[in-house]
């Protein structure tokens, strides 16, 4: 089981990034995948989620209505859309899956198997 994480760079403050979670080794179809992402020095925070079952969203308060989350089962792969970038989204980005949903869902890092080796972020003022 294999994710990877692509996508991250440097932007503008206003500007918009796609990052893109790639699973090899399993089926994503059958997984909820989160993205995570990490400031240094501080707790990992569940940014997006998306489920199996029914594709339904979940999003952060800090990003809801500027980011979305997608997936295309057929390329095996989960997308983060960012627009409306802000400096403080600056942080390393890694997307996530276990076969516990309800870690996934829940935004539990501690209990969630399978990362992928993150993807940086940074927005400019």
């Amino acid at each position: 089981v294999q994710l990877q994480a692509s996508g991250g760079g440097l932007v503008q403050a206003g500007g918009s990034l796609s990052l893109s979670c790639a699973a090899s080794g399993f089926t994503l179809d059958y997984y909820a995948i989160a993205w995570f992402r990490q400031a240094p020095g501080k707790e990992r925070e569940g940014v997006s989620c998306i489920r199996s079952s029914d594709g339904t969203t979940y999003y952060a308060d800090s990003v809801k209505g500027r980011f979305t989350i997608s997936r295309d089962n057929a390329k095996n792969t989960v997308y983060l859309q960012m627009n409306s970038l802000k400096p403080e989204d600056t942080v390393v980005y890694y997307c996530a899956t276990d076969p516990n949903e309800a870690a996934v869902v829940g935004g539990i890092p501690e209990v969630i198997g399978f990362w992928g080796q993150g993807t940086l972020v940074t927005v400019s003022s």
